[in-house]
């Protein structure tokens, strides 16, 4: 009889996980989140010689360019080397144009989603997830954002935008999200 009820206690926790879509997330936007597209939004200014010219003005830019594909406020995802939360040079840039658009919007809000790859444990990644967001936090309350604007969560590694268990997918999955809310 305790084996029976065992048994119906197991099935129930795989029928009831089984129908969570506990898949990553897709991009947001509504579009799906493909590899390729991802590594070409990273290399989105990498092209242009003017890169640096993109994101300088960020605080002279209005709400609407929030949603614009060409402003540099597009550019949402940082990413990171294995076990590390600092922040790259060229994602140094991407922070500053956020920062002087945060700074002249005090109305404004964003989050910060730290994430990291598959390894190491779950309470390390999380950690590391949090940190990566923090160390982003405090660059942009450097540049004149206040606190209250910036809230930061850390996912670990329960959000992969790269389903792989392959260098090129742990790349991806090494980020900071910024999400903006309230406008």
């Amino acid at each position: 009889m305790i084996k029976l009820m065992r048994y119906f206690i197991v099935l129930s926790v795989v029928v009831t996980l089984a129908g969570c879509n506990l898949g990553p997330l897709k991009k947001r936007g509504g579009k799906s989140s493909d590899t390729t597209e991802i590594q070409d939004q990273g290399n989105k200014y990498a092209d242009n010689e003017d890169s640096t010219a993109k994101f300088s003005s960020g605080g002279s830019m209005d709400v609407s360019s929030l949603n614009d594909p060409n402003s540099p406020l597009s550019q949402r995802v940082l990413y990171f080397e294995l076990d590390s939360s600092q922040i790259k040079g060229e994602d140094r840039e991407i922070i500053t144009v956020h920062a002087e658009f945060l700074a002249a919007h005090s109305d404004i809000s964003i989050v910060l989603e730290g994430h990291a790859d598959e390894r190491g444990s779950r309470e390390y990644n999380i950690a590391l997830g949090e940190k990566r967001a923090k160390a982003v936090k405090q660059l942009m309350t450097l540049q004149g954002v206040t606190e209250n604007q910036i809230q930061v969560i850390s996912f670990g590694e329960e959000r992969p935008v790269a389903l792989g268990h392959d260098a090129s997918a742990w790349n991806l999955n090494r980020r900071v999200e910024i999400l903006y809310t309230g406008y």
